[in-house]
C-alpha cells in the first residue's frame, strides 16, 4: 500500500483574496486523500476565528481586476481600472470592493472561504494557530473554532518535514 502524500502549507495573510488559497489547496489534496496541515500565522491567523471577516482591498493591487457582478455581460467583462487615489481616498470603497468579490464569487458558485474552511474540518485537515502570533496580537484559544490546534514552529515543522509538498501562501 502506498504512504499517503503530505501537503504542509503556511497561511500569512487574511484578506478575502489571501484567504481561499490555502483552503482551495488543503480541501482538494485532503479529498485526495492526502494529509493536510495550514500553520496559520500573522495575519493569517484570523481565519481561524469563528467568524471571518475577510475583506479585499484594491489599493496597492493593480493586478486586481475590478468588475462588475451584475448588469448585462458586456458590461460585467469591462475591467474597470481603480486609480489608487481613488481606492484610498473614497470611505467605504474597501468594504464596496469586498461585496463585489463576494457577490462575483457566488454568482460564479465559488464556496465562500467559511464553507472552504468547513470542507477542510470535514476532511480533517490539520489547523494550527501560531502560538507567537496569538500571544503577539492577543488572542486566545476561545477566539478559535475549537478544531484548530495551536502550536509553535516546531509543531508545524515536525508536520512539514516530510511532507511531499509545502507551500506558503
Amino acid at each position: 500500500m502506498a504512504e499517503r502524500k503530505k501537503l504542509a502549507l503556511i497561511a500569512s495573510q487574511g484578506t478575502l483574496d489571501w484567504a481561499y488559497p490555502p483552503f482551495i489547496l488543503a480541501s482538494g489534496a485532503a479529498a485526495m486523500d492526502w494529509e493536510v496541515a495550514i500553520f496559520f500565522t500573522f495575519y493569517g491567523l484570523p481565519l481561524l476565528k469563528k467568524d471571518i471577516k475577510a475583506s479585499v482591498s484594491p489599493l496597492g493591487n493593480p493586478a486586481m481586476p475590478m468588475k462588475m457582478p451584475f448588469g448585462p455581460e458586456g458590461f460585467q467583462n469591462i475591467n474597470w481600472p481603480i486609480p489608487n487615489i481613488i481606492t484610498s481616498n473614497i470611505p467605504g470603497f474597501e468594504g464596496l470592493a469586498t461585496s463585489l468579490m463576494k457577490k462575483t464569487f457566488k454568482n460564479k458558485g465559488v464556496a465562500t472561504v467559511q464553507e472552504l474552511r468547513d470542507m477542510c474540518v470535514e476532511l480533517e485537515v490539520q489547523m494550527i494557530g501560531c502560538q507567537m502570533t496569538m500571544d503577539v496580537f492577543g488572542f486566545k484559544k476561545e477566539d478559535f473554532i475549537e478544531e484548530a490546534e495551536i502550536g509553535g514552529a516546531a509543531t508545524f515543522l515536525e508536520f512539514a518535514s516530510d511532507s511531499n509538498v509545502s507551500l506558503f501562501v
